[in-house]
């Protein structure tokens, strides 16, 4: 199963101060992925990525990005894992969400 691109998407309560913090990291914003006045940028630092959000959702979310989320859901579904949010139509951007064990969100975007 490839998931494609991972990426920590964090709920941030102030995006600006947290822009700041990871530039001081290394990280720079992803050229058409978000802006501080939109709440929510995409910043990458070599191959690491990290999503900031400001009040889009509560909790810290697992993000892959992989070319097809239909596929991937089937088989997921097909081995008897729960998804909380499912993909719908036959193509196009779509996402699913589902948790581990231990409650942490994982979503899927195909984008």
């Amino acid at each position: 199963m490839e998931l494609g691109k991972f990426c920590l998407s964090l709920t941030v309560s102030d995006i600006q101060e947290s822009k700041t913090f990871y530039e001081n990291l290394g990280f720079a914003p992803v050229k058409g992925c978000g802006s501080v006045e939109d709440k929510w940028l995409i910043m990458q630092n070599n191959s690491n990525m990290i999503g900031l959000f400001q009040g889009m959702f509560e909790e810290n979310i697992l993000t892959f990005n992989p070319d097809d989320v239909r596929t991937i859901q089937d088989d997921l579904k097909s081995k008897g894992v729960a998804i909380d949010k499912e993909a719908h139509g036959e193509s196009g951007p779509a996402h699913i969400m589902l948790r581990d064990p231990d409650g942490n969100v994982i979503m899927l975007d195909q984008y």
